[in-house]
């Protein structure tokens, strides 16, 4: 068996426990993040509350969103698709986070963590779904 990396090891661990998707590491992260794009848009200019504000913190709402939507219909099909769903928002919000800091809107140095956030949260998607992947197969992905 191949040895699995910190985020393999906390989608096989979260998935094998997993009563309600709240208990699941990677929705947790989630809600951290959209919340951390809360604070950020909170002091873009007012011009941008109907344009990327709106944008960015619909991105980020739709990732933990998704988990959960996914999580709740009990199909491992079903979860994937949205877990897919999420991995899409990560990268919406990923390039959202770097037109703002382009546009001057924020600092890199402030969005540090959430930048580390949206890795993480690749991360985590992409073995939470191998993982369930493998195991509706019963092989390796």
């Amino acid at each position: 068996m191949r040895a699995m990396n910190g985020d393999q090891k906390a989608a096989a661990n979260t998935n094998a426990k997993v009563r309600s998707y709240k208990d699941l590491q990677v929705w947790q992260k989630g809600m951290e993040l959209a919340k951390q794009v809360y604070r950020i848009t909170q002091g873009f200019p007012n011009e941008e509350k109907f344009g990327l504000v709106s944008q960015m913190r619909r991105a980020a709402v739709s990732i933990p969103s998704n988990l959960a939507e996914g999580q709740a219909r009990h199909g491992t099909r079903e979860f994937i698709q949205f877990i897919s769903h999420a991995e899409g928002s990560v990268a919406e919000l990923e390039t959202q986070l770097m037109l703002a800091v382009d546009l001057g809107h924020y600092l890199q140095k402030d969005t540090d963590r959430a930048f580390e956030l949206v890795s993480d949260l690749r991360n985590m998607l992409n073995a939470l779904r191998r993982t369930l992947m493998r195991d509706r197969r019963g092989t390796e992905v």
